[in-house]
């Protein structure tokens, strides 16, 4: 391959594939990234498994970033392992990524050096969870120290677009849309592991067809924080039959479905959802993670006024 000429044609197919994963799936694991991509009848990776900063062979620039969400227990390796999140929540416009290892000059600092003087767009694998990421694309390298031994890092104002952020305005921008993602990734990953990838009414073991129900909407300012306590996992119409106030859960766990539902007759699915009426939900495993008998109590005076 004539690696310069081929560069754009292989970073738009990577980019293709990552919104192809991102469309299909929450987070993405292993599974979804180590087939990598087909170019030309070759398949391409999209991540080095054991590095966090990644340039095919067959490309001249870089073509991702990752970050690894440590177990608990786990050894950080890398001080943004830590710290990115924080960052992202707490910045404007820019992160830091740490270099690998102490010397500027090896080669995968030189490739992020490359990517931020050529302004290249890349993929970055944000780790949401141990073994699970967010696939943030474009991403760039807008800043890189050689003293410091970190990168900056900016996020592209528009998923579709391959510019860079052209001012402040764009950059705060961008960030504040990933803020929003991360927040939504995060918590819905929580919730879920913490029921065991179960709907919490039905018991539906399908984690692709499970939402992250906020109990209390993220906008209240008491009771909405993002916290696996405020969050019950459901399935997409008990999803949708709990924000529409036709299916309510009291402080004691047990369901309430309204008077609407109960009154109609039409179907196996209406019926499954009358039979939940009076029944308990399926609680966590662990104490901690079970539902806040305060926000259920708020909650569900809605769900008595409304019904």
């Amino acid at each position: 391959m004539d690696t310069p000429s081929l560069d754009s044609p292989l970073r738009v197919a990577a980019f293709e594939r990552v919104r192809e994963l991102n469309e299909i799936h929450d987070h993405l694991t292993a599974t979804e990234l180590k087939p990598g991509f087909l170019f030309r009848g070759e398949r391409i990776p999209l991540v080095n498994p054991q590095r966090g900063i990644f340039k095919p062979q067959q490309m001249r620039f870089l073509l991702s970033i990752k970050t690894v969400f440590p177990k608990p227990g786990g050894k950080v390796w890398y001080d943004d392992q830590r710290e990115v999140h924080r960052q992202i929540f707490q910045g404007d416009e820019f992160i830091d990524y740490a270099f690998m290892g102490k010397n500027p000059d090896a080669a995968d600092n030189r490739w992020l050096r490359e990517a931020f003087e050529n302004q290249i767009p890349i993929i970055y694998f944000l780790g949401i969870a141990p073994g699970r990421y967010q696939a943030l694309l474009p991403t760039f390298i807008s800043g890189w120290d050689g003293h410091a031994l970190t990168a900056r890092v900016t996020f592209g104002p528009s998923p579709e677009s391959l510019a860079p952020p052209a001012n402040a305005l764009e950059r705060r921008y961008a960030l504040r849309t990933v803020k929003q993602r991360l927040h939504q990734a995060t918590f819905r990953a929580a919730v879920i592991a913490a029921y065991d990838g179960r709907c919490a009414l039905s018991g539906l073991p399908e984690a692709l067809l499970l939402d992250a129900a906020h109990i209390v909407a993220d906008k209240d300012d008491l009771f909405g924080q993002p916290l696996v306590t405020n969050g019950i996992p459901l399935s997409k119409i008990h999803h949708a039959a709990f924000d529409a106030h036709l299916i309510g859960i009291d402080p004691d766990f047990r369901m309430h479905v309204s008077d609407r539902l109960l009154g109609q007759n039409d179907g196996p699915m209406l019926e499954a959802l009358k039979e939940l009426n009076g029944r308990n939900i399926r609680l966590p495993g662990r104490t901690r993670d079970h539902p806040d008998k305060d926000r259920l109590a708020v909650r569900f005076e809605r769900f008595k006024q409304v019904a």
